[in-house]
C-alpha cells in the first residue's frame, strides 16, 4: 500500500476512533502532501511523501527547542506527540554501524579523497538512507570521514 493511501486510511481510522490528536496530525500531513502536489502539479511517490514527512518532523523538532526555551511545556507536549505520530510512517531507522558501512561503500564507489568530494558521496548515500536516518547528522559524519 502506498504511503499516501496508508495516511488516508489512518485518517479514517482516527475519525472512527475519535482520536482527535492523531486525526489532526494525519490531516496536517495529508494537507502538506496535497499542497506540494498542487504547487508542483505532480503526484508524489513514496520517496517524495517521505521527504514531506521528514520536513514536518524537522519543523516540529525545531519548534520543540523554541518552546522549551520559552517554558511552554503545553506546546512542547503537543509537538512531541505530533513527532511520534509522524515517525510511525517513516521506515525503520538505520543503526550507526549501518550508516558507517553505507558511507564507506559510497566513498569507495566514488573514489572520494577529501571534503571537496563530499557532494559525490552525499549523492550516493542519500537515496539509500532517505527516511532512515537524520540527513544533517549523516552529512556531518561524511564530512568527518573525509576530513
Amino acid at each position: 500500500m502506498a504511503l499516501k493511501d496508508r495516511l488516508t486510511e489512518d485518517m479514517k481510522t482516527a475519525m472512527r476512533a475519535a482520536d482527535k490528536e492523531r486525526l489532526a496530525t494525519v490531516r496536517l500531513a495529508l494537507a502538506a502532501i496535497k499542497q506540494r502536489e498542487v504547487d508542483e502539479r505532480i503526484t508524489l511517490d513514496d520517496a517524495q511523501v517521505l521527504a514531506v514527512l521528514e520536513k514536518m518532523i524537522k519543523q516540529r523538532r525545531e519548534a520543540i527547542v523554541q518552546f522549551k526555551a520559552g517554558n511552554r511545556e503545553d506546546l512542547v507536549a503537543k509537538e512531541t506527540a505530533e513527532v511520534a505520530v509522524l515517525q510511525a510512517y517513516l521506515p525503520a531507522q538505520m543503526s550507526d554501524a549501518e550508516v558507517d558501512a553505507l558511507i564507506q561503500d559510497a566513498i569507495r564507489e566514488t573514489g572520494a579523497t577529501s571534503v571537496k568530494d563530499m557532494g559525490k558521496v552525499m549523492a550516493a548515500v542519500k537515496p539509500k538512507a532517505q527516511g532512515r536516518t537524520d540527513m544533517g547528522a549523516l552529512s556531518a559524519r561524511i564530512k568527518q570521514k573525509l576530513g
